[in-house]
């Protein structure tokens, strides 16, 4: 089978498109041939290999892991023998390592069913950001109906969904955008959006009482003004693993000291949240948007236009 695999660390001249041995499932593992997969920014800090100090994790000369890519749709072909849920034609979707390629192998508790109407280029891009999305409003943001919300990079994988979702519990959304991306971000459900080109949303007169910061290109200091005295913060983006840290230390400091709460989470994988994204996909409540669909083979010309960071919603790639 094809698949995408790099051995060093770098830029998308690395990732290499070869033969390789399909894998054979484990027992309680499925086989799922892909149909479609979509890209996170993760994908791209991998193969740059980050930071210096994340090498101790990622691989001090070259990569531990040799295959990229996390969200997939597709047809299961063969199950392991202590495998209960699924069966050969089954059409699931899910996350797991190595989704770059044309067939991938893991736990079954990686996937969940895939809704019958929703397409499996849809299904591909709920996993990562869908599950970032819903996780940052619900589960850490602690949403509510008549809430003032705001999502920092509207436009993206992450904010895309967040924008349709936080509608959908009944929230008076606001999206911070660049300008070419005003009029989608609309479509998609914000009542309100900002031009960030023109307009600093932290210099405002608007106060919210939730935040999803998908960027993290304002400091703590700026969120605070223009959050109301209990609201929240929750920031699931960062300018690298620095910055990242710079901002988990000041939020776990911040939020002790004052009304405010501020956090930074990554998202995990649970099947409950996987499932109920599908369903609202399938009853139109949320509709993934789409940017660009690449082939396998195309996934270094994919890596380069998400990594110059302009992508609307999701990069796809789809099957040969």
């Amino acid at each position: 089978m094809k698949a995408i695999v790099y051995r060093e660390f770098g830029s998308p001249d690395v990732l290499r498109y070869e033969e390789v041995e399909r894998p054979v499932p484990a027992d309680n593992e499925v086989l799922i041939q892909v149909h479609a997969a979509s890209l996170n920014p993760i994908d791209w800090r991998l193969m740059r290999g980050g930071p210096l100090v994340m090498r101790f994790v990622l691989g001090l000369f070259s990569p531990r892991l040799k295959r990229t890519g996390r969200d997939v749709a597709g047809q299961v072909v063969a199950v392991g023998r202590k495998v209960t849920h699924f069966k050969p034609g089954d059409e699931v979707f899910g996350a797991c390592s190595g989704a770059l390629a044309e067939y991938v192998c893991a736990s079954e508790r990686a996937f969940v069913p895939k809704p019958a109407n929703v397409t499996f280029e849809q299904a591909a891009s709920i996993p990562v950001a869908g599950l970032t999305a819903l996780q940052g409003l619900r589960d850490h943001g602690h949403i509510q109906a008549g809430q003032r919300v705001l999502i920092n990079g509207a436009a993206g994988g992450v904010g895309t969904f967040a924008v349709q979702m936080a509608k959908w519990f009944g929230a008076h959304v606001t999206g911070v955008c660049s300008a070419r991306n005003v009029d989608m971000v609309r479509s998609i459900g914000a009542d309100r959006v900002i031009d960030y080109t023109r307009e600093d949303f932290t210099k405002d007169t608007q106060r919210y009482d939730l935040i999803l910061d998908c960027m993290g290109n304002h400091s703590l200091s700026a969120y605070r003004r223009v959050l109301t005295p209990k609201g929240r913060c929750i920031i699931a983006g960062a300018k690298g693993v620095w910055g990242g840290l710079r901002l988990v230390l000041g939020a776990f400091v911040l939020s002790r000291f004052v009304s405010q709460k501020f956090g930074v989470f990554i998202s995990k994988l649970n099947k409950e949240h996987l499932t109920l994204i599908g369903e609202l996909v399938e009853a139109g409540k949320i509709t993934p948007v789409i940017d660009r669909r690449y082939t396998l083979s195309e996934v270094p010309e994919a890596m380069r236009y998400l990594e110059r960071g302009h992508a609307r919603g999701k990069v796809l790639i789809v099957a040969e």
